[in-house]
Order: C-alpha cells, then sequence, then structure tokens
C-alpha cells in the first residue's frame, strides 16, 4: 500500500499506534487520527501526536558526543571530507561567479564572518553557508539519504550532509567552536533532516517537492542551534522559522535551481536559528500541527519514523547513506556501476556497440528526466548520456559533465543508441531498489547482459575512508588546489574531534 494512503482511517491510526508502542512511548496515547475535508487527492486523516517538534528538538539539545557511537562517527568523518571536497571543486562552477555578482552590492567587507571554501572570500555565516551549499551540490556529486519504505524510491529522500555542513561549519567559525562541537552538531543535524525526510508521505516528492530543500532546512537548523546552545524552546523555535524557509520544485532539476535549493536549505539553517537566538517567535508545533509542515507538504507522515527514533537507530548507520562515485542524479549510479564493469570485463569499444537497453523500474525515469540533453547540468540527469559517455570515454568524472561533452557528435549518436525503459522485472523488484538492468547488443550480433540493485558507494559497497580521501583528492586536483593542503584536511578530518578550532580545517581550504 502507498504511504499516501498511511493513516487514511482509523484502522492505519491503529496500525500506527502499534509500531510506537502504546505500553512505552510517551507520545502513544496522544495519537489518533483526526477527519480533514476530504478535497481531491487530499488524505482524509492526519495522525495527531502531541509534543512531536518538542521531542525533536530535546534530542538536538541533550545530545552529547558520548551518545554517537564511534561507527556512526567515522561514517560522519567520511561524509564531511566528500562535503569538503565537493566545495571546492564547486567553486569553479559558474554559479560561484554568479553569487558573487549577485552580492557585490552589499559590499561585505572582506574580513570577519566565514570562509567560502575554495576562495579568499568571507561573508557573514548565512551567505557563506549558501555559497559552500551550491558548490557542494553544483555537480551532484554529493552524498545521499537512502529511503527504508518498500514504497519509497531508493535514494530519494535528500542530499544529508549539503544541507547540514555549510551551516555547521558557517556557525562554528563565527562561534569559535572545536572539531569535537562540529561532530555533534552535524550529526544532530544529519539525524533529524534524514527522520524528517523518511516520515513525510511519498506524495511530496512525488508531487514535485525537492526534499533536500524542504526537509534539508530542518537539519540545518538542528546543528546550529545546537552551536548556538539555544534551549528546546528556542529550539522548537528555529524549526518554525526553519519551517516557513522550505522550498524547492523538482521541475528545477537540471538547471541551476536545484544547487540553489541545497544552498537555500543550509542557508536556512543559518536564520533560523539566528532568529530563534535573539527572541523571534515562531510556531513551537510546526512538525505536528494541523497547519504545519507535514500536513501541508505531504498530507500525511508516519510517526513512528521519528517517535523514539531519533539516534534509535542513527541514520548513517542504517540505512545507511550513499556517497556518489560520479557526479550524476545517484539513480543513475547501479546502472554507470555495472555497466563499467562489463565494458573492462569483456573489453567492449563504443565502435563495437549496435544498441543499449537500459531497464528500470518507472520512478527512476522520473527523476531522469533529460532523455536528450543539451546542458552538462542535463546530463547529469539523463540516464541515456551517463551510458554513452562510459562507453565512448571510460569514466564519468567533473570534466565529462559540460555543454561541451554533451554536445560532441559522438555523443549524441551514442546516446541514439541508448533505449531507455521501464522494465516489468525491476518494477518487481520494489522501489527499496535501483535494479538496473542492462543489455548491450553488439553490431556482431552478439549481446552482454548485467544487472545492478546498487552502485558503488551505498552501503552495500561503501567506500572507505581512503576511498574518500582519493575522491576528495580529485576533486581538490579539479580545483587546481596544492596537494600538500588537501592532505593536511584529509589527516585533520580523520581525527576531528580532535581539532581545537574549526578554523584551523577551513584556513587549509581558503
Amino acid at each position: 500500500m502507498k504511504r499516501r494512503a498511511f493513516l487514511r482511517n482509523a484502522a492505519g491510526a491503529g496500525a500506527s499506534l502499534g509500531l510506537l508502542g502504546a505500553s512505552e512511548s510517551r507520545f502513544a496515547g496522544a495519537l489518533t487520527a483526526q477527519a480533514s475535508p476530504a478535497q481531491g487527492s487530499c488524505e482524509k486523516s492526519f495522525p495527531q501526536v502531541q509534543k512531536l517538534t518538542t521531542h525533536t528538538a530535546e534530542f538536538v539539545v541533550n545530545l552529547k558526543f558520548t551518545d554517537i557511537p564511534a561507527e556512526a562517527l567515522e561514517l560522519g568523518k567520511k561524509s564531511i571530507l566528500d562535503g569538503l571536497g565537493l566545495a571546492l571543486s564547486g567553486s569553479k562552477a559558474e554559479t560561484w561567479t554568479l553569487i558573487q555578482e549577485y552580492l557585490k552590492p552589499f559590499g561585505f567587507p572582506p574580513r570577519g564572518g566565514a570562509a567560502v571554501l575554495g576562495s579568499a572570500v568571507r561573508l557573514p555565516a548565512r551567505f557563506a553557508a549558501f555559497a559552500n551549499g551550491v558548490a557542494i551540490h553544483v555537480d551532484d556529486y554529493d552524498d545521499t539519504q537512502l529511503a527504508v519504505g518498500k514504497d519509497r524510491v531508493y535514494g530519494l529522500l535528500t542530499h544529508p550532509t549539503v544541507c547540514v555542513l555549510p551551516a555547521a561549519l558557517a556557525t562554528a567559525e563565527v562561534e569559535g567552536k572545536s572539531g569535537k562541537d562540529l561532530l555533534v552538531a552535524y550529526h544532530s543535524g544529519i539525524e533529524v533532516e534524514c527522520k524528517i525526510a523518511e516520515a513525510i508521505s511519498p506524495r511530496h516528492y512525488e508531487d514535485g517537492f525537492h526534499s533536500t530543500g524542504t526537509c534539508g532546512v530542518f537539519g540545518g537548523a538542528a546543528a546550529c542551534a545546537k552551536l548556538k546552545g539555544l534551549n528546546v524552546l528556542h529550539t522548537s523555535r528555529a524549526f518554525g522559522v526553519a519551517a516557513s524557509h522550505a522550498a524547492g520544485l523538482r521541475e528545477n532539476f537540471g538547471t541551476m535551481m536545484k544547487p540553489f535549493h541545497a544552498g537555500h536549505a543550509t542557508e536556512s539553517g543559518v536564520v533560523a536559528a539566528d532568529f530563534a537566538a535573539i527572541g523571534w517567535t515562531a510556531a513551537e508545533q510546526i512538525l505536528e500541527a494541523q497547519r504545519g509542515f507535514f500536513h501541508a507538504y505531504g498530507g500525511t507522515y508516519d510517526p513512528a519514523a521519528i517517535v523514539d527514533r531519533l539516534g534509535n537507530p542513527w541514520t548513517l548507520q542504517n540505512p545507511g547513506v550513499s556517497i556518489k562515485p560520479f557526479p550524476s542524479g545517484s539513480l543513475t549510479h547501479p546502472g554507470m556501476t555495472e555497466l563499467l564493469r562489463l565494458i573492462r570485463a569483456n573489453s567492449i569499444k563504443a565502435a563495437d556497440v549496435e544498441h543499449v537497453e537500459v531497464g528500470t523500474n518507472h520512478n527512476m525515469p522520473n527523476a531522469l528526466i533529460h532523455h536528450h540533453p543539451t546542458t552538462g547540468l542535463q546530463g547529469k540527469f539523463s540516464m541515456e548520456f551517463c551510458m554513452a559517455i562510459l562507453l565512448l570515454d571510460g569514466k564519468a568524472d567533473q570534466t565529462k559533465y559540460t555543454d561541451a561533452v554533451v554536445n560532441r557528435d559522438d555523443v549524441k549518436k551514442m546516446i541514439e543508441r541508448v533505449h531507455f525503459y521501464v522494465d516489468p522485472e525491476a518494477e518487481k523488484a520494489g522501489f527499496d531498489k535501483m535494479t538496473t538492468i542492462i543489455k548491450i547488443t553488439l553490431k556482431d550480433g552478439r549481446t552482454i547482459s548485467g544487472r545492478a540493485d546498487f552502485g558503488k558507494g551505498s552501503p552495500s559497497d561503501p567506500m572507505s575512508y581512503d576511498d574518500v580521501a582519493e575522491k576528495f583528492r580529485g576533486c581538490a586536483a579539479f580545483a587546481e588546489w596544492p596537494s600538500g593542503k588537501a592532505n593536511q584536511v584529509i589527516d585533520l578530518v580523520r581525527k576531528l574531534e580532535d581539532v581545537a578550532d574549526v578554523r584551523t580545517v577551513t584556513a587549509l581550504l581558503q
């Protein structure tokens, strides 16, 4: 059953109550189904959970470094290092030039504030967070939250680190915080963001919202509230401010607005905590209210994904977060991983390929919408281009997702040979996988086939810290960054809890 039908009637509410554990959860008694007006496709009931926002704020306020498992800390360091490297490489994108043009009239002084990584520029924390957030996401190369529900589209929840790390890093710089402080704030933000994204009805994403932009604001707000030492009341209000910033539409995929969504989300986290800290009021029940986030943005949600689930288990551990091996939409990665394997195992040459069939479930073409891309950004959301460039060039790094490469004659001709379709077998495998079935037909009549449910970098085939370090070095080289500085950053992040001042790290990235 689709989760959009979840809690549509009292039976659904009863099932949710069982999930919460009526005898144990202090929220269980508050959970009931409440009828709402039947209008079009809107859900006819909505779970009533008292003080859900307060519960979430309490998790943030009470979290201590010792509460975070060692495994989660190590996984977090990999994503942090990944994010820092992407901020460097993203500083070379056209978006940074345009952001500087936009900020010119503000006349910010060159000193003070927080670092824009990969540059000599320093800005007020909110604008530094925005610039770094755009840079991290501009190549669509950043980590991806993995869905757990059978009715969820695998990998289509949020890009978690980009919404949290820039906000936390900018705030930690301004507040003079340590690496340990940054780690606690980062983990609190990742956990809040991911659990909210997991809870909201799938309708949210399916109908066009970009959950990185909409759910990500809560992660940034949580991290900044933690670094500023806000209490439960003010953290709840920070969530209220953040919710009114929640924005992002998937129609903008393949344009500069997609990384803008991520930058806006992390900037909004800084803004939300700043305003709450000075006494700005906002709804203190913004998550659970009838006119609040879950109802307005999804129609309904699953409280069992949040209640007594924050840090239990930690999302980074279970179901895990995927770190990308290619700078393209994550749904392309199982197919790209498998195609590379087939090319290498069978010594396939592009000139020998008659055509390629790529079958997936129906949700994947719903996100990979550019079948005849004309720009590098569109190429990131084109299964056809991703297959074509691997066949032609044997790799797909940042240098391949450019307007010039996408419009090469040989690329366009190869794209015409790639058939991207919905395959019944992949559909049957379920949306909690990214099942991709490949069939290569060669000009000599031979066929070579393969299948992958997940790609490299996923929890089923994870990158080690050293693997991520190599990706970081590649991003640094792309940004023409000194290798000595890059290696120092790798060593510092590996032992981030021992860093007395996060500015030690950011100084190496400016």
